[in-house]
């Protein structure tokens, strides 16, 4: 085993998740200290989770990419949400960030960048329709609904509806790992994909990747809890919309799986940036949602699910749009503007509501 420098960033970030940070002047440069550690532990996570991929074959490569950074973001967000005051629809926030982030900005500029290299790129329509389906179906019914329901006022499920919501969105993800992993592994392939990826194997052994990825992931986690409490503090003190925060979670969640498919989409492999972007997202509101679900009850916790009426308005948008983009299988510069356009309005509009 070759000892990684990079490795250096999750064992700090686990030192200072278990012992404090010591005083280095204003909070603001404490949080940026915090931040690039936790930054370099999730690189490092989904680095070795993507080693790992390496040995399994597509698309199991790609979900066990898509459940590391899961796992991180499912940790922060739990984190958070155990902080005081805490805000209440924090998850609800930075899951639909993910959403926009993926689904229009990631999206879009894989769809774009690749447009401008190769003119058009082609994927397989039965596996970007799979993804939508699950998703749209668990966003609408987790985001949109809680606002029509009677038991419980306002965007707000009752405990009942919010286990049941909890169950089916684990019981379609479930399902949709079947239909990807075993019975339509087809659909999630494509001609210029070989089956062990793109890059050359890793060196490390298996098992050496995995302890490196454990130790990564707990930098990570413990990291999580200190760094929200800085962040929450932050963002009051400057006045920021509640809404930053998901957002600042979301990207730091898919920095490394957004460098990934941008990659894959400079290859001409636009079908592993449609698996990396759609997957990831699925694996956020799929396994997101039951998980803060379940500590929101546990905790006793309000946990506000409904989106607002602006909200609602893009998030139906950015389906319909990934519907007419997805639904060709084929790909050009005009679908990638059109998303990054509504990523673009999505921004402004938490800045200027």
């Amino acid at each position: 085993m070759r000892f990684r420098p990079q490795l250096l960033f999750p064992i700090a970030a686990l030192a200072v998740g278990a012992f404090g940070l010591p005083a280095l002047g204003p909070a603001a440069v404490t949080a940026l200290v915090m931040l690039v550690l936790m930054g370099g532990a999730v690189f490092e996570s989904v680095h070795y989770a993507d080693a790992i991929s390496h040995r399994i074959d597509e698309p199991f490569g790609t979900i066990v990419l898509t459940l590391a950074v899961t796992l991180i973001e499912v940790s922060i967000i739990t984190t958070m949400m155990l902080a005081p005051g805490s805000n209440s629809g924090l998850a609800r926030d930075t899951v639909f960030a993910v959403i926009m982030i993926v689904c229009n900005g990631l999206i879009g500029a894989c769809v774009l960048f690749g447009g401008v290299r190769h003119r058009e790129q082609g994927f397989q329509i039965s596996g970007a329709s799979a993804y939508l389906v699950v998703l749209s179906a668990i966003a609408v019914l987790a985001f949109i609904l809680p606002n029509y329901t009677l038991s419980e006022p306002g965007p707000f499920f009752s405990t009942g509806q919010l286990l049941f919501i909890s169950v089916v969105t684990v019981a379609l993800y479930a399902v949709f790992l079947f239909v990807q992993t075993v019975r339509h592994v087809e659909y999630f392939r494509s001609e210029g994909e070989d089956g062990g990826g793109a890059h050359a194997a890793p060196e490390d052994r298996l098992s050496v990747s995995l302890l490196s990825l454990l130790l990564s992931l707990g930098g990570v986690i413990l990291i999580a809890k200190k760094f929200s409490l800085l962040i929450d503090a932050s963002l009051s003190a400057a006045g920021a919309p509640p809404a930053l925060s998901g957002i600042i979670v979301a990207l730091i969640v898919l920095a490394p799986e957004s460098i990934a498919a941008l990659q894959a989409a400079k290859r001409n492999l636009l079908q592993k940036s449609v698996n990396l972007a759609l997957g990831s997202a699925l694996a956020t509101i799929g396994l997101t949602i039951p998980a803060v679900a379940v500590t929101s009850l546990l905790l006793g916790k309000p946990l506000q699910m409904g989106l607002n009426q602006r909200d609602i308005v893009l998030l139906v948008l950015t389906l319909f749009v990934s519907v007419l983009t997805f639904g060709t299988g084929r790909t050009n510069v005009l679908s990638g503007l059109g998303h990054l356009v509504i990523f673009a309005t999505f921004l402004g509009l938490v800045f200027l509501p």
